[in-house]
């Protein structure tokens, strides 16, 4: 088994987080990370929270939090490889232990994850390997979560490998569907039943080298080991 990132996050305690400003998790930024900080004391160094959209509200509060905040548009550069390399570069620069996605709705390129194995993670508004893969996403997930009839969604933190969302998984929390639900009634009790407590959570079991990797499998470890 391999312990994700503790030898790292014992030696420099970095954060880099990566969101993008359509989703409603953007305004969770700060509280989030708030909470990873008190749990294990991550952020000793700024943490960079980066956005492909200029006008990110993620970008506003970051800044309001002291925290480095960056953009790196895909219109500002006129190939996806270019834009690609621009994003792997700006992580790399952060030096991060861990990167967070958490609404970033744009393929994360193949160097990047290459570049930081184990270190990126994700959070799907959904029970993977349930209503996950190509096209499920936002409030997509939602709608044929409703559309199936089942009763039970929730979401997920996983590692982010080269495929769709298909890396090992790290927390998962349920949570019910109640009788009349739209889709974004659906989703802001996802969010905030689920998402915003097992994110938060996860960074800090990972910090706190607490969890370890074997195969496609994670394995969370007691306190103290």
């Amino acid at each position: 088994m391999v312990r994700a990132n503790s030898e790292r996050f014992t030696r420099r305690r970095r954060l880099c987080f990566i969101w993008l400003s359509v989703s409603p998790a953007a305004g969770r930024i700060c509280s989030i990370s708030s909470t990873a900080s008190r749990t294990v004391r991550l952020l000793e160094c700024p943490s960079r929270v980066i956005s492909n959209n200029p006008g990110a509200f993620a970008l506003e509060r970051a800044k309001k939090a002291g925290i480095e905040a960056v953009c790196v548009s895909p219109k500002e550069f006129e190939t996806r490889d270019a834009f690609h390399k621009a994003l792997v570069d700006c992580v790399k620069e952060a030096e991060p232990d861990l990167v967070v996605l958490a609404g970033f709705l744009v393929a994360i390129p193949p160097e990047m994850i290459r570049a930081f194995p184990n270190r990126i993670i994700n959070i799907h508004p959904s029970l993977i390997p349930s209503f996950c893969g190509k096209g499920f996403y936002g409030i997509h997930v939602h709608e044929r979560v409703l559309g199936r009839g089942v009763k039970v969604t929730g979401a997920t933190v996983h590692f982010v490998d080269e495929g769709m969302d298909s890396g090992p998984i790290i927390l998962q929390k349920a949570v019910e569907i109640q009788e009349g639900d739209t889709p974004e009634v659906l989703q802001k009790r996802v969010m905030e039943q689920a998402e915003w407590k097992i994110l938060p959570e996860a960074i800090g079991l990972i910090a706190a080298g607490r969890v370890c990797v074997e195969g496609n499998v994670t394995h969370i470890l007691p306190k103290g080991t």
